[in-house]
């Protein structure tokens, strides 16, 4: 595959998806966006090195004049000080609403451009220009965009979409290997929850995503994505179905506050928790022990962890009563009926949950 296009569906407000090598250079892709507006890249010390001139050259190819925000590395950046770090170079460059921020970088860039744009003067559009595997499959579409707290991760933030996902799958060549398996994670993630063919296809092709071939990374990325942005077209506000692409994240969220921002990478976490969680619909009665395995092997195969942290199960449970998903109360799980079909359920019992965590490490 050159070069693909698909659309999240929200009326006025929906956005197409490019995925492709080279895009990043690609004006044309920018240019309705961005043609006579100042553009104000947000990115990183890490990425900015490797991508910033290119994406310069290719918005100001698109008529755009161009600012360069640069933050920190790292999860543990996420944080108000880097929120605020952006607003003080759209106020310093007199940035007005009809600026532009463009994110440059992976989910951590992603989440806090797109919550800078929703907030600076009450809301200024963003473009996505994911450059790791994780934020091209997941995190840069949906609209999703936060800041994590220390007593919870993505715990303020707010709903605002994208004009456009620009995802350069040539930028997955500079990723070190730790952050591209922890994409694999959400794209492992998308097949258990939904498309069990997908996730036939994934353990099939396990190899040669890991050895990053280009075919078949385009396809991963294409089937994910379309999955994604059928989900969010759906249900786009989380009232419903999108819920369930929290497959293993309210047990992958506790993990990554309880080590610590920063020490467990968001993929890393989600794949330990979604052994928990494959584990937990097995102690429901739904899941057969051969497809938790499955699981299990499959993300091994990945190259991702599949046991967590040494914390405590009631730490953990502690942490997760503050997950997003909680109602009256409740911690709310997202459980595999089958490979394939998801469900939310909140009357879990504590006992099955600490059950679910213990055999998990085992």
């Amino acid at each position: 595959m050159s070069s693909a296009t698909l659309r999240v569906e929200l009326g006025s407000r929906g956005y197409p998806i490019h995925i492709g090598a080279g895009l990043i250079d690609r004006a044309e892709l920018f240019a309705p966006i961005v043609s006579g507006r100042t553009a104000a890249i947000v990115t990183n010390d890490v990425v900015a090195p490797l991508y910033a001139e290119r994406l310069e050259r290719a918005l100001a190819s698109a008529g755009s004049r161009t600012l360069r925000i640069v933050l920190r590395d790292g999860e543990a950046f996420k944080t108000w000080e880097s929120l605020n770090a952006i607003y003080d170079a759209l106020l310093a460059s007199q940035a007005d609403r009809r600026t532009v921020l463009v994110a440059l970088g992976g989910g951590v860039v992603g989440d806090l451009a797109g919550f800078a744009a929703a907030t600076y003067q009450r809301g200024i559009a963003h473009l996505q220009v994911p450059t790791t595997l994780l934020a091209q499959v997941d995190s840069s579409v949906g609209g999703k965009t936060a800041i994590n707290h220390p007593l919870g991760k993505n715990m303020i933030g707010a709903f605002h979409q994208p004009g456009a996902v620009i995802a350069d799958t040539a930028t997955l060549a500079t990723l070190p290997p730790r952050e591209f398996a922890a994409g694999l994670a959400e794209v492992v993630k998308y097949g258990a929850i939904r498309d069990r063919d997908f996730l036939a296809w994934i353990e099939a092709n396990a190899e040669r995503l890991h050895a990053r071939d280009p075919e078949a990374l385009a396809h991963a990325i294409l089937c994910s994505c379309e999955i994604k942005a059928a989900i969010v077209a759906e249900d786009e506000r989380e009232a419903g179905v999108r819920a369930l692409l929290n497959f293993g994240h309210t047990f992958g969220h506790a993990i990554e506050t309880g080590a610590g921002y920063g020490a467990w990478l968001h993929g890393e976490a989600v794949a330990a928790g979604m052994v928990m969680a494959a584990e937990l619909s097995s102690v429901m009665g739904h899941l057969k022990k051969t497809e938790v395995s499955r699981v299990r092997d499959l993300l091994r195969r990945a190259g991702l962890p599949i046991k967590g942290p040494a914390l405590a199960p009631e730490r953990l449970m502690e942490l997760m009563a503050l997950d997003k998903k909680a109602a009256k109360g409740k911690t709310r799980f997202v459980l595999l009926e089958s490979i394939g079909r998801a469900v939310l359920r909140g009357d879990v019992d504590e006992g099955r949950v600490r059950e679910a965590i213990v055999a998990a490490a085992q």
